[in-house]
């Protein structure tokens, strides 16, 4: 123990920054750049492809970029500041959800296509994120209830989904980015390979700082070489102008249509299970207690900037995985760099010609540290499924059953576009939908509600945890073998008088800013 405690006092606020520390202001601005980074592909990627599907013009295709960076920033600043009730205060990124992409198109698509179908969809996304909204100001008693549809099998099984689900996205980046020209070329699995092994270098190297910007280092220095090889173009900064305002109802007033609410709602339903999945990953990494208020926090966080979302013309929120997944490597761990990110992404959603730089990061390049980190996110997932008794038959076929599901759309996507209605398949053909909902049920089936908040961790097991990260090699973190030794296999129930506070009205964090 003593062993421990020098090298916390020493090492650990290199390595660590604990959830609510205020770092300088440079490693603020380092750290959260490189969240931006990190986050910026998959952020823009979604109004890419529903603009492009929507065929909106060059413009309008911009300004939805703008439009959404500058809501992130917003909506990741009220998840990680917190606001009164709303907000986990954790650091978790806001993004676009992948899982609105196919509806979104489908309702697009429908309306008949151009900004006429944008305000079709502005009105399903702000009518499902103020429903989302509602829906985490449930009373105390009946949001604990709900929370039991989620135990350790099913949030561990969704979080491992989505890392599985997104590395073939990463994978795809480092190939060129699908439908570029020069798609699946050597050049681009090199400067992904190339971009991987830096990373990997500066990781292995131990040093707490190096380690902890090793993505950003990995990002600058792969698109400095490109650049130097003739691959990484900037022409388009020039063409961008300086300023660019986000206003409300930009492309009009929204339109109000049953069916595109109702499978926005389904959406954010699916989105709920992400978010709860994430919030409780990202506390065990960062070693703070989640437990029901905490979740119910971060998801009126989503329905909060959800509803903003439709309001200034982009689409539903939800905390992005990749970013979790950052946090596990760099072990920085502070929510103020999450806020110092959302600034960043202000900025960037006000200043077109900046994020065009941001966007000159070639893709094989980009492809490289996402595919680390996505595979980070799948461990994530793993880590959490490590408190569950695996060796019970029931829980090791919700998990595998649930993998094959979500491993469908990708493997057999015919079955969707060839032989299912469009609206039904609209939903369905997604991966973390199948996954997520097969976890959810076949849960249910074989294990029914858990009779407590399966994810509550005594303070004990936060303690052994921090002890098990502290003691290993600095930038690294805890393995996946050594994390679940740490953190008991099942969770203590609450002691009565926890048990009767939790049925009070929860009040906000004493940590709150």
């Amino acid at each position: 123990m003593a062993r421990v405690a020098a090298r916390l006092s020493t090492e650990g606020k290199q390595s660590t920054h604990p959830v609510d520390e205020v770092l300088p202001v440079p490693k603020l601005a380092l750290y959260g750049f490189q969240h931006v980074l990190a986050f910026y592909a998959g952020a823009v990627i979604v109004p890419i492809i529903v603009g492009s599907a929507l065929k909106l013009s060059p413009e309008q295709l911009v300004y939805l970029i703008n439009a959404d960076l500058f809501t992130c920033g917003i909506a990741s600043i009220i998840q990680a500041w917190g606001i009164g009730r709303i907000g986990a205060r954790l650091p978790l990124i806001q993004g676009v959800t992948f899982t609105a992409v196919s509806p979104m198109i489908a309702i697009g698509l429908g309306a008949g296509g151009g900004t006429a179908a944008l305000l079709v969809i502005y009105g399903a996304v702000i009518t499902a994120g103020i429903a989302t909204f509602a829906f985490a100001w449930l009373p105390a008693k009946a949001f604990r209830m709900v929370m039991r549809l989620f135990p350790p099998v099913v949030t561990g099984t969704v979080i491992t989904v989505l890392g599985i689900v997104l590395i073939p996205v990463g994978l795809n980046d480092a190939a060129g980015g699908l439908g570029s020209p020069d798609f699946g070329e050597p050049k681009n699995f090199a400067y992904a390979g190339g971009t991987m092994l830096f990373i990997l270098i500066l990781m292995k190297l131990g040093r707490p700082f190096l380690s902890s910007i090793a993505i950003l280092l990995g990002l600058v220095v792969g698109t400095g070489v490109a650049f130097l090889l003739g691959d990484a173009k900037f022409g388009d900064v020039s063409k961008s102008d300086w300023i660019g305002v986000t206003t409300p109802f930009h492309f009009g007033v929204p339109k109000f249509e049953w069916f595109p609410i109702v499978l926005m709602l389904i959406v954010m339903l699916i989105t709920m299970v992400e978010t709860t999945g994430d919030t409780y990953a990202v506390g065990d990494i960062v070693g703070k207690e989640v437990d029901s208020e905490t979740v119910a926090r971060a998801l009126r966080a989503d329905g909060a900037a959800t509803a903003l979302g439709g309001v200034l013309n982009s689409f539903p929120y939800v905390a992005f995985a990749e970013n979790v997944g950052l946090v596990r490597m760099t072990k920085v761990k502070s929510r103020f760099v999450v806020v110092a990110a959302g600034v960043f992404m202000i900025i960037l959603g006000m200043l077109p010609k900046a994020a065009a730089i941001v966007a000159a990061v070639p893709h094989g390049v980009l492809g490289g540290a996402a595919t680390v980190m996505f595979a980070m996110v799948a461990l994530a997932g793993i880590q959490t499924l490590g408190k569950v008794d695996l060796k019970e038959e029931r829980n090791a076929l919700i998990v595998g059953v649930s993998l094959a599901f979500a491993l469908l759309p990708a493997t057999v996507p015919v079955f969707f576009t060839k032989h299912m209605d469009a609206d039904l398949s609209s939903l369905l053909n997604s991966g973390v939908t199948l996954g997520a909902t097969a976890a959810i049920v076949l849960n249910l089936i074989f294990n029914g509600p858990a009779k407590d908040n399966a994810h509550d961790v005594p303070a004990a097991g936060a303690r052994a945890l921090a002890e098990a990260e502290a003691d290993t090699a600095p930038g690294i973190g805890a393995t996946a073998a050594e994390v679940p030794a740490a953190v008991p296999a099942q969770a203590a129930a609450p002691a009565p008088a926890a048990e009767k506070a939790d049925d009070a009205d929860p009040s906000p964090s004493p940590s709150a800013p």
